[in-house]
């Protein structure tokens, strides 16, 4: 099958890649989430020839994204997979938590076909939006043959949910994959494999199915000089069930901070160390606390809210 003749469902949440401005040269006092999906497929006349289908999932700004959006999202995705004429998805999305969502479906969903994310660090309305070559890029991805596994397309290159992390505030190619793992790149509208598609075994979404209200409640504390564990304490008087701590370099945590989260460990709060360095892993060693392994902050946060879920 060619790829035009293969359907694509395009699933949107907004971000910035549906921002509006008031003038085409200002690039930040934009106000996100303002199109809808299917505007954004009007300013790709290059998709005019593809079979789509849109859809709105929601229309907010991703540094609001919450739990109850992430449960219609993965219930949203899991049906158009469940589709025997629908062979990808494609989801539209803000960028300051897209790694976030990127991991969770990545975990709750692990579908054998391709389900790949993009945005925009550009408004629609700007000289050179971005979001254009994104959504195109995107569809291409999501229509490659033996495509697979939930991906983020952005600047022309493809990377694991897994592995992705928003490393710049500015720039266009704001995405990196952790210790170089990209899967692909987009060229031209050709897209050229690097390694293979990703895999998983899936959580499933049973394990999502409490009210969102009532999803654990994990925070992450960061490791900085003087970090005397205060905050662990605030945070346990005020009631939490997780906690990731964001450890310097290779997951270490000063004296105070270690012994905070070792008594938060004690009353039976879940503890895990991860690194607030962009890449490598963190060391499972004696005596110390759980390592999270590869995981950044903020999706070892994920994994454990999954893991805690999956206690009911």
């Amino acid at each position: 099958m060619q790829i035009l003749d293969r359907l694509i469902v395009i699933l949107g949440t907004g971000g910035t890649i549906a921002g509006t401005a008031q003038s085409a040269s200002d690039g930040v006092g934009y106000t996100a989430a303002q199109l809808r999906v299917e505007d954004l497929l009007a300013a790709v006349p290059a998709l005019s020839g593809q079979r789509l289908e849109a859809h709105q999932v929601a229309q907010l700004d991703s540094k609001d994204m919450d739990f109850a959006t992430w449960q219609r999202l993965a219930n949203a995705v899991q049906q158009q997979l469940a589709r025997p004429e629908v062979d990808g998805v494609v989801i539209t999305h803000g960028t300051d938590t897209l790694e976030e969502t990127a991991y969770f479906l990545h975990r709750v969903l692990a579908p054998t076909k391709p389900v790949v994310l993009t945005a925009a660090m550009r408004p629609a309305t700007a000289l050179a939006p971005d979001g254009p070559q994104n959504l195109f890029d995107a569809v291409q991805v999501a229509a490659t043959p033996g495509a697979a596994g939930v991906v983020v397309t952005f600047a022309g290159r493809v990377h694991d949910a897994v592995q992705v992390r928003k490393t710049h505030s500015y720039r266009v190619d704001a995405f990196e994959s952790a210790d170089g793992a990209i899967v692909a790149r987009v060229e031209e509208g050709a897209v050229r494999l690097l390694s293979g598609w990703p895999t998983g075994g899936a959580l499933g979404l049973a394990r999502i199915v409490r009210p969102a209200a009532r999803w654990p409640r994990v925070e992450i504390v960061m490791n900085h000089a003087g970090a005397d564990g205060a905050i662990v304490r605030a945070l346990l008087t005020s009631g939490v069930d997780g906690l990731i701590a964001a450890g310097t370099g290779n997951g270490t945590l000063s004296a105070g901070l270690d012994a905070a989260l070792r008594e938060a460990q004690a009353v039976g709060v879940k503890v895990c160390r991860s690194t607030r360095c962009d890449a490598g892993p963190v060391m499972a060693l004696p005596g110390l606390l759980p390592s999270a392994g590869a995981l950044s902050p903020v999706k070892a946060r994920v994994e454990l809210i999954l893991a805690l879920l999956g206690d009911d």
